[in-house]
């Protein structure tokens, strides 16, 4: 027998396992890094004690800024927030400045994550992005390419390129950039910015293209939708966290037009303009809306306490938000297609933050469907990702939430419901929300879940009345079948992969991307691709199947 795990239920281990309706006491087995039923005549190799704990399968974060030359340009903006002095690790190709890509897996693996999705990757930067992964271990990780503000795309909306031609552009950008989805970030804003466009909303119209912010986010959509990727066009939408932002974000939601729609860290559109300061929460009404579209899945973005920094290809957002950057200091780019922009921030307990506060925590538990809204803070733009097991306490603890608004500004929560909301999460949707949601959004059945065929991603949370807690330092962690982490220290290291999909290029815009590189940039399209034998790790891509 393979390398076995048998966590035996008479140990009082308990099982939350929602996607195969079996939560409860029983035995997980792991051969040969997956999920085996149990072997007929024969023993575990070794079983561990799971008394008094919660056994999920691993965490997948959909939506966090983890790789990239905005996350590393934010790491040279505030040397001060990080030990740069320390040596670099050996045999990693790029940084270990700041808070590392060597530490962001170990961190992510000690609260029981184990995939993560960095959801902002420009085309021209793909090797960079994935040599940042490559360095961080343990975890599996994804990227979404960014389309929608590039000159290629943006011409041939204009020129009314077939769709045959538009598909073939957005298949080659995700198999050439190996990414795992398609993003789009304030479509055409960012080549509006270029005009000296200041504001951007969803029928504004990009300068010399002729098209609006709607019809590109639509010619996306239903790109996406025919190439079979799984993950639908994954949207930061227009004049995001603006007073008044919610407008915006109901009308991304109701132009869903009965296609599936993934709308990002929508707290940034929960603002309406009522109140003295004229800036209130309208949570309630966009959770009326989601609940009542069934094509619309939405991530949350939730807001937390303290410094932190936002990283953003939204250039026209964040050149607005440069005069609010604490400490003042910022960095824009307006480079080809989005740029992009980086501004730190505290988010203060004050009137403003503390409304912010309360929106993600309406949406997240005024939102019904748990398979429909997923946990993020848009890290690091609303909180870091170790704010996570905070969160996790103030979503399944309304006695936690009560306290900490009692520590906020009072006139900013009475312009929201949240007072009234008594809903606490059960371990089943928090399963749900950061376990078997992710895997089937983004169209990986061989996780979130821990039935048999599942690859052997366990995390084991010692029950505890301090949620956070529990939730903060795992006392097991499995990655493929390899224990990784006891009681919340890494205990060994292994190297995941990258999860991409593979569409077949076709030749023709082969040839027209060739032409068009070397026209525009006096380059080779080989300056723009690279082979796996780039990424020094063996087996460094694991592909993922379109849908038929």
């Amino acid at each position: 027998m393979g390398r076995s795990c048998h966590a035996d239920p008479s140990f009082g281990g308990e099982v939350v396992d929602p996607l195969n309706a079996a939560t409860g006491k029983r035995d997980v087995w792991i051969e040969d890094g997956h999920i085996v039923d149990k072997p007929q005549s024969r023993r575990a190799d070794k079983t561990y004690d799971v008394s008094g704990c919660i056994v999920m399968a691993g965490a997948i974060d959909i939506h966090s800024h983890i790789g990239g030359g905005n996350v590393n340009t934010a790491r040279l903006l505030l040397p001060e927030q990080h030990p740069a002095h320390m040596k670099r690790p050996l045999n990693t190709p790029l940084s270990n400045a700041g808070w590392s890509t060597f530490s962001t897996g170990c961190l992510y693996a000690r609260m029981g994550f184990t995939t993560v999705v960095e959801p902002a990757m420009s085309p021209t930067s793909a090797l960079h992005t994935h040599l940042e992964l490559a360095d961080i271990p343990i975890i599996d990780k994804a990227t979404l390419v960014i389309l929608g503000n590039d000159d290629f795309l943006l011409s041939m909306i204009r020129d009314k390129a077939s769709t045959d031609m538009i598909d073939d552009y957005v298949a080659w950008t995700v198999g050439a950039s190996r990414s795992l989805g398609v993003k789009v970030i304030n479509a055409g804003a960012a080549a509006a910015f270029k005009e000296n466009v200041r504001a951007f909303s969803f029928d504004d119209i990009v300068p010399a293209y002729g098209v609006s912010s709607r019809r590109i986010v639509k010619t996306l959509q239903e790109s996406v939708g025919r190439l079979g990727i799984p993950h639908p066009l994954h949207v930061h939408a227009n004049n995001l966290g603006i007073a008044g932002s919610a407008a915006t974000a109901a009308e991304t939601i109701r132009s869903t037009e009965g296609q599936p729609l993934h709308l990002a860290h929508l707290q940034f559109y929960g603002y309406g303009t009522e109140g003295r300061r004229q800036f209130s929460s309208e949570a309630a009404r966009l959770a009326e809306q989601v609940n009542g579209n069934p094509d619309v899945t939405i991530d949350i973005g939730q807001v937390m306490f303290g410094q932190t920094v936002t990283i953003s290809s939204d250039v026209t957002r964040q050149y607005s938000g440069m005069k609010n950057a604490s400490p003042r200091k910022s960095v824009i780019i307006d480079g080809d297609g989005n740029g992009g922009g980086i501004v730190p921030y505290r988010y203060r307990k004050d009137y403003y933050g503390s409304l912010q506060w309360a929106v993600g925590l309406e949406l997240f538990l005024l939102i019904n469907d748990p398979w429909r809204v997923f946990f993020t803070t848009d890290h690091p733009n609303g909180a870091p990702f170790t704010a996570y097991p905070d969160l996790f306490e103030l979503l399944m603890s309304r006695d936690v939430r009560n306290a900490k608004a009692a520590e906020l500004d009072q006139s900013a929560l009475e312009l929201t419901t949240l007072a009234s909301i008594y809903r606490e999460y059960t371990l089943d949707e928090v399963a749900i929300m950061t376990r078997c949601a992710p895997a089937r959004l983004l169209g990986l059945s061989d996780r979130g879940h821990l039935g048999a065929g599942a690859i052997a991603d366990v995390a084991v949370y010692r029950k505890s009345p301090d949620i956070a807690k529990m939730f903060r330092d795992a006392a097991l962690v499995f990655k493929n079948g390899d224990l990784v982490v006891e009681d919340g220290v890494v205990t060994h290291y292994r190297w995941g992969r990258a999860l991409r999909l593979n569409p077949p290029p076709d030749r023709g815009i082969v040839k027209r991307m060739q032409a068009y590189h070397e026209d525009r940039y006096g380059l080779s399209l080989d300056w723009f691709t690279f082979a796996d034998s780039a990424i020094a790790r063996e087996n460094p891509f694991a592909e993922v199947a379109c849908r038929s």
